[in-house]
């Protein structure tokens, strides 16, 4: 016979799977649930504990235990920076993403905050200024809805972006298309990035962020945007909770074996 804390877990993680409590949605508060006959509040909260560890539910300070968005977003590759998205249209890359995931998003889910900084070392060496310069930052903590998915810092060469949006703290996007959408007028059209990724154990600030479930890793992205001659416009880091994600790359496969045309 199975412990009551287990079948309690059963009966919820049921009601979850049913739709009966829908992503995003406050479980009831454990003394509701010890009120409602539904075991001790040891109990209860080994029921809670179950169900965070199976992936169902997240639980933090001040937000209670919330049902997890089961279906991940699509955080797409290449598809993400087309140019027609940001240059002609204004889907930036995180809307881009909720786009392609069939969810619905709202722009002021995107936050911001720009100040002047120090450059730190791999920033340096990324923008190829001095280790001592100083380099614009700009600071985005992405939700969707109330659940924090990501966050995304991008650095800048004062030369390039001084006088712009993108030195405008006001929260959201940086104007319609975005931050490439501000480079590209102000004439640094951006050509072609390179991503890097690996996964770590965040930090207690970054879980505190991002309301990670007790585990859960992040994906720490970086990327460099370079012009057609190769300047770099932009080095950004971004922490991604990992289960929040599916990450998708469609790309042509390369052929190193074949001759090039050197005409």
């Amino acid at each position: 016979m199975a412990p009551k804390w287990r079948e309690l877990a059963d009966r919820l993680a049921e009601r979850i799977r049913s739709g009966e409590y829908g992503p995003g949605q406050q479980l009831p508060h454990i003394r509701d649930l010890v009120e409602a006959g539904e075991g001790s509040k040891s109990t209860v909260h080994a029921a809670y504990k179950a169900l965070e560890a199976e992936g169902l539910v997240t639980s933090s300070r001040g937000h209670g235990t919330v049902v997890r968005q089961q279906t991940p977003l699509k955080r797409l590759g290449v598809g993400r920076y087309d140019k027609a998205k940001w240059r002609d249209g204004d889907e930036v890359a995180f809307i881009a993403d909720r786009v392609a995931s069939g969810r619905a998003y709202r722009r002021n889910e995107q936050t911001q905050t720009v100040s002047r900084v120090t450059a730190p070392p791999k920033v340096a060496e990324a923008l190829g200024v001095p280790a001592d310069a100083e380099v614009y930052a700009r600071a985005r903590l992405v939700k969707e809805g109330e659940q924090p998915t990501h966050t995304l810092t991008s650095y800048y060469r004062p030369e390039h972006v001084e006088g712009t949006r993108l030195v405008d703290p006001t929260p959201g996007p940086a104007g319609r298309g975005g931050g490439y959408r501000v480079l590209y007028d102000a004439g640094y059209e951006i050509d072609h990035m390179r991503e890097a990724l690996f996964a770590r154990v965040p930090t207690a600030e970054e879980a505190k962020l991002l309301q990670l479930p007790a585990g859960e890793p992040v994906m720490e992205l970086h990327r460099t945007t370079y012009t057609a001659d190769g300047t770099v416009v932009e080095f950004a880091v971004g922490v991604h909770a990992a289960s929040r994600f599916a990450w998708e790359y469609d790309f042509k496969v390369p052929d190193s074996g074949q001759p090039r045309d050197n005409a």
